[in-house]
C-alpha cells in the first residue's frame, strides 16, 4: 500500500490562508464572535468560498489563528537566539512576547465560547516556546545582561503576567514601554 502525501498548497493559496489568517486576527481582537466568515473574507479581500476551502467552520480558523501566534513566536524566539547580542535579544523577545498579546484575551474567549480548548490548537507548541525562551535566558545570564538567579519559572511567570495585563487592560504603548523598563531593570545583572 503506497503512502500518499497531501499536496503542497500553491503560493496563491498559501497567500491566500495568510491574508485570510491576519484579517480574522484583527477582526477577532475588534469584534470578537460576532465577525462573521463574510466580514473576514471581506477584510482579506478574497471570495467567501476561499475561506471555507481553507477554514470548514469559524472554530477552525479561530484555532489556526492561535496556532500561528505561537508560531510566529517561535520564529522570533529562534531568530533570538542566533543575534550575537544575547542581553538585547532577550528584552527584545520579552517585548515582542508582549505586543503580541494584543487580542489573546478575545481568541481565548472565542475558543472557549464555542467550546474548544485553547491549547488544542498549539499542544506541543507552548512546550516548544518555553524551551525556546529558557534558552533565550540562558544565552542572556552567559552574556551578564541578566541576573542568575532568575531561572525557568520566574521568567515565564513574568513574560505570561505581563502578557495577561497588557491584553486585558489595554496597555498604549507608553505604558507598556513603562513598565517593561521596570521590569527588566529587575531583571539586569548589576
Amino acid at each position: 500500500m503506497a503512502t500518499t502525501f497531501p499536496r503542497p498548497m500553491r503560493a496563491d493559496a498559501r497567500r491566500n490562508r495568510a491574508r485570510v489568517i491576519e484579517a480574522a486576527e484583527a477582526l477577532l481582537a475588534k469584534h470578537g464572535m460576532s465577525a462573521t466568515m463574510r466580514d473576514v473574507a471581506r477584510a482579506a479581500q478574497v471570495g467567501l468560498g476561499t475561506v471555507y476551502r481553507h477554514f470548514a467552520t469559524k472554530e477552525e480558523l479561530y484555532q489556526a489563528i492561535a496556532r500561528e501566534r505561537v508560531l510566529r513566536l517561535l520564529d522570533a524566539a529562534h531568530s533570538a537566539a542566533e543575534a550575537d547580542d544575547a542581553g538585547s535579544a532577550f528584552f527584545d523577545f520579552f517585548t515582542l512576547a508582549v505586543v503580541e498579546s494584543t487580542g489573546e484575551k478575545a481568541l481565548v474567549d472565542a475558543l472557549v465560547s464555542a467550546g474548544l480548548n485553547p491549547k488544542a490548537a498549539t499542544s506541543g507548541l507552548y512546550r516548544e516556546l518555553e524551551d525556546a525562551t529558557e534558552l533565550l535566558l540562558y544565552r542572556a545570564q552567559a552574556a551578564s545582561a541578566v541576573r542568575d538567579d532568575v531561572a525557568r519559572p520566574e521568567l515565564l511567570a513574568l513574560i505570561t503576567s505581563t502578557c495577561i495585563a497588557a491584553d486585558r487592560q489595554q496597555w498604549n504603548p507608553e505604558l507598556r514601554d513603562r513598565v517593561l523598563a521596570v521590569i527588566f531593570d529587575g531583571l539586569r545583572r548589576r
